[in-house]
């Protein structure tokens, strides 16, 4: 058997779908894409390069439907991020100018940006080898059950030399492992010793897991069924008092099958547990229903001795009913935890299982796994977008809700992207795929959503620390209480102190306390994504619910950011002379303001010549040589800088202004030839979204680099009122310092442009507007769509998250609060009232099945400013 370097598979030689020879050596592959991948870039995936990716980390930048990496969608948020994550230094960027500048030049997936100048020895020191790099580990649990199996486990892990942070998920049986030098085998091995299994989580992995998921419950539902069956006759003939022949004997072997078969979960957990001197949730069920067994059988085949004792009683109605209820509960609990995972599951069923591949003008359907880039594939109407692609021909209307969360459909023609997992509605097109397998945004998105899952805020830590001494403090007090009562207690005070040790072990609930979190953040940051709202983690979760103004970039975040040539005012020359030298000095800029000039140009037919001596004056304008001759083109501050009268226009100059237009004067060899008016209109849904910002309690401001009267005539449009104009885009992140010093809790809002250092300041960083250029790495929160008003949704959806994880840790802590010390019998001598331990295992099973249940609640429930 051979190995497929690139995914990692088992290949039989004889029967792989492709091989290739490199240095001699012939490598075998399980699908052609894999040979392509690996004859692209061998040494990534043969490990002879000095740098490799660290295990379960995402692949490469992968390419988007427009050919690029998600990286170089967004550079400066990404870059930011870096910085915000403190991996590297800031240093002063490189600009365009106006509100739309690229903030630094990108070649591949890293910028100057992230590159730290070499660092010399000093004379006589020894070179030392560069650390490490930081990786991150992703390790499926298995044997979990409850909050201090989380807690063993994360010690366990924070142990391993090398590791920095270790974070277990309980509801999505993840361990997430952060450090240098991380050795999966390594931290497997920590796991295990510590009582529980493990094995590295990876893509394939996904349907073995719900494969797994289900196996499990059909088994906890077998088991609870037996239990049930078998208690019933037993319950039946305690609590009837009918007594015969052999009574108790009869009982005994009604029970052993409930305790060995159907309890042998929590038995087998008990023993592991207590082999590795470590206990969990098994520990104490088992640990309560053995002592209860073992009183029973003793009083059955020794019922003087134990008479003497004052415990002269058999309980095997309690063992059947308390592994029954357990049991119950349990399933019941994997059930609904199974639904909180549902929005992955959701998204994963959007990527069709095959694919028509054109080939010689014919279309033969393949596996999705056979596709490669570059194939030209053939979507028909209905048809799910298998892949991320470029329209070759044809024209159609794509459904693209169900990622990005628009509900209006999008008009694709030639040259338009498309995203995988996108629905077609009308025409049948031809796409070529530009990304395939988990390189798709869609499944980068998954990605997203798995990390932010996976991950814990920072609310979850006092729960943490309560769970690594839960379960053995319930032991110490199980024991206590036993000691007390045998010593003080009524008789038969044996039989009335193992009541009480059986009710404290079973009536406390770790489970509860473990649950309440993930299982919120589960379905919290699943609804997000099912609505195009990607939180990077739990702790963006939690911060955003603490806002108090949201600082808008203007330019494609409250406006649509495609600005269009509206007004031309012309003082000398011509009108095509105008804009002709006007459109040829910014033909090489991206900006949108001169990409409005050039596309207006080229709508005439106006021929643009080259442009030499091009220079940028940040936030100001350009000025260059077209022809033979200078010309400048810009606002009011750089005709005061170049000496340039603009009296002329000065008055239509000033109304476009006040218009909520960018006025644009144009000059040549140092004289004014006239003046041209640039709109960016507002989105349709921006006044609305302010609205709801404003339900929801929360300020408005918005900045940008246009001048102050444009800038204030749209926000009055929209509704803002606080508005910082003519900001260049490195000075952003100093307002963003300005509200936070005035005690604001800041969301920076941008489209990840020139927005990086503010979003990397700000309180929360949201990206909007990505669509399928989403930069999946870069900011706090994500939004796929370009909806101002879903950063409202996204803000409410996590108030209403963390309200629902104050809940579920008020409904767990108050719980055993009360749950124990009333199980230890404090209310006994005044009330005369003894807990049983059937109702202790009943209510233990409840608690958890209540907070799982008021997790789920959040996906039905209507959200505040939405």
């Amino acid at each position: 058997m051979a190995k497929d370097p690139v995914c990692g598979m088992t290949v039989e030689p004889s029967s792989a779908a492709a091989k290739r020879v490199h240095d001699g050596r012939t490598i075998y592959f399980c699908a052609k894409g894999c040979a392509e991948a690996f004859e692209k870039d061998p040494e990534k995936y043969l490990g002879q390069r000095r740098s490799k990716r660290p295990p379960g980390a995402p692949a490469s930048p992968s390419p988007l439907p427009d050919g690029r990496s998600l990286r170089e969608t967004r550079p400066s948020v990404a870059a930011e991020a870096e910085v915000k994550r403190g991996k590297t230094s800031r240093a002063p960027p490189r600009e365009r100018g106006g509100d739309q500048a690229p903030l630094f030049e990108i070649k591949g997936a890293k910028s100057a940006f992230l590159r730290k100048p070499p660092v010399k020895p000093a004379p006589d020191s020894p070179v030392m080898p560069p650390p490490p790099a930081t990786s991150r580990v992703t390790l499926a649990i298995e044997g979990m059950h409850c909050a201090s199996c989380v807690a063993t486990i994360e010690g366990a892990l924070s142990g391993v030399t090398g590791v920095t942070a270790a974070s277990v998920n309980l509801a999505t049986a993840r361990a997430q492992v952060v450090g240098r030098g991380l050795n999966p085998r390594r931290l497997i091995d920590a796991v295990r010793t510590s009582g529980y299994d493990a094995k590295p989580a990876g893509e394939e992995e996904r349907g073995q897991a719900d494969d797994r998921a289900a196996r499990e419950l059909r088994l906890i539902l077998r088991r609870t069924v037996i239990a049930a069956a078998l208690t019933l006759p037993v319950l039946v003939v305690s609590m009837a008092h009918i007594r015969f022949p052999n009574r108790d004997i009869a009982l005994l072997l009604l029970t052993l099958p409930v305790y060995l078969y159907a309890g042998w979960p929590f038995l087998s957990g008990m023993v592991r547990t207590l082999q590795h001197r470590t206990a969990n949730m098994d520990t104490l069920v088992g640990l309560g229903t053995t002592a209860a067994l073992l009183l029973s059988a003793g009083s059955t085949f020794f019922p003087r001795a134990f008479a003497a004792t004052g415990a002269a009683h058999v309980y095997y109605e309690a063992v059947g009913v308390i592994m029954t209820l357990v049991l119950l509960g349990r399933y019941l609990e994997t059930r609904a935890r199974g639904r909180t995972s549902a929005a992955i599951r959701k998204l994963l069923d959007l990527t069709p299982r095959k694919a028509r591949l054109v080939r010689n003008g014919v279309d033969e359907e393949v596996e999705l796994s056979e596709v490669s880039v570059g194939d030209v594939l053939r979507v028909k109407p209905g048809d799910a977008v298998p892949v991320d692609g470029r329209v070759r021909s044809g024209a159609s209307s794509v459904d693209e809700s169900l990622v990005t969360g628009e509900s209006v459909p999008v008009e694709k023609k030639p040259g338009d992207r498309v995203i995988g997992g996108t629905i077609n509605q009308q025409g049948a097109i031809d796409i070529e795929a530009t990304a395939v397998g988990s390189d798709t945004a869609l499944a980068q998105i998954v990605r997203l959503v798995e990390q932010a899952q996976a991950s814990k805020p920072p609310i979850q830590k006092l729960a943490d620390r309560i769970a690594g001494v839960f379960v053995p403090a319930v032991l110490a007090i199980g024991v206590v209480s036993w000691v007390a009562w045998y010593v003080a207690g009524p008789e038969p005070r044996g039989l009335f102190a193992t009541v009480v040790l059986a009710s404290v072990l079973l009536i406390a609930c770790p489970c509860a306390l473990g649950l309440a979190t993930p299982t919120a953040i589960l379905v919290g940051t699943g609804r997000g994504a099912g609505s195009g709202i990607l939180f990077r983690n739990a702790d963006a979760l939690e911060r955003a619910r603490a806002l108090t103004i949201l600082l808008l970039d203007k330019t494609g975040t409250v406006t649509e950011g495609k600005p269009r040539l509206t007004d031309r005012v012309v003082v000398a020359g011509t009108d095509e002379e105008l804009l002709g030298v006007a459109a040829s000095i910014e033909q090489g800029s991206a900006h949108p303001l001169a990409q409005a000039l050039v596309a207006a140009a080229r709508e005439k037919g106006i021929p643009l010549p080259s442009v030499e001596r091009f220079e940028s004056k940040t936030g100001r304008g350009v000025v260059g040589t077209v022809g033979g001759r200078r010309v400048a083109i810009g606002g009011a501050r750089l005709f005061e800088e170049e000496g340039v009268d603009f009296s002329s226009v000065r008055e239509e100059y000033e109304r476009f202004a006040a218009e909520g237009k960018t006025p644009l004067l144009v000059a040549v060899e140092g004289g004014t030839i006239g003046l041209l008016a640039v709109a960016d209109r507002e989105k349709p849904t921006s006044r609305e979204a302010v609205r709801k910002f404003r339900a929801l309690g929360l300020k408005v401001a918005m900045v940008t680099g246009d001048r102050a009267k444009t800038a204030r005539a749209i926000a009055k449009r929209v509704g803002i009122e606080e508005v910082f104009a003519e900001v260049l885009p490195a000075d952003k992140a100093a307002k963003v310092r300005e509200l936070q010093s005035r005690g604001e809790v800041v969301a920076m809002v941008g489209d990840g442009v020139n927005d990086a250092p503010a979003l990397a300041q700000a309180d929360v960083g949201v990206a909007i507007g990505a669509g399928a250029d989403v930069a999946i790495e870069a900011a706090d929160i994500t939004l796929l769509g370009g909806d101002l008003a879903s950063v409202a949704h996204a803000i409410a959806l996590s108030r209403a998250t963390l309200a629902t994880i104050r809940q579920n840790l008020f409904f767990a802590f108050v719980y055993n609060i009360i749950g124990i010390p009333v199980a230890a019998g404090v209310l006994y001598p005044f009330t005369g009232w003894l807990l049983s331990p059937m109702i202790a295992s009943a209510a233990m099973a409840a608690s958890s099945v209540s907070v799982v249940t008021n997790s789920l609640r959040l996906a039905r429930r209507r959200l505040a400013g939405s």
